[in-house]
C-alpha cells in the first residue's frame, strides 16, 4: 500500500470513528483528535502494523479519549 493510500485510509478510519462519537453525543471530536489519541502510544513503541493500527482506531472507547482530551488540556496541548 502507498503511502498517501494509507494516509487516506487512516484518516477516513479516523473521521468514521469521530462519527461514532457524534452519534452518542461527543458532537465536538474530530478526526485529527481520534488519531491524536490513538497515536500517542506510537511515540514510545514505534510504527504498528497496519492491522494493529486499525484495530486501535475501531476499538476505540470514549472513557479512553475523554481521558486523553483532559490530560491533553492539562498540559495545554493544542489540536
Amino acid at each position: 500500500m502507498a503511502d498517501e493510500e494509507l494516509v487516506r485510509v487512516i484518516e477516513e478510519l479516523c473521521k468514521s470513528k469521530a462519527e461514532e462519537f457524534h452519534l452518542i453525543g461527543y458532537e465536538h471530536v474530530t478526526g485529527q483528535e481520534v488519531w491524536e489519541c490513538v497515536s500517542e502510544k506510537y511515540n514510545k513503541t514505534g510504527q504498528p502494523e497496519l492491522h494493529e493500527l486499525v484495530n486501535d482506531i475501531l476499538s476505540l472507547k470514549v472513557m479512553k479519549f475523554m481521558n486523553f482530551m483532559t490530560i491533553s488540556a492539562y498540559k495545554g496541548t493544542q489540536f
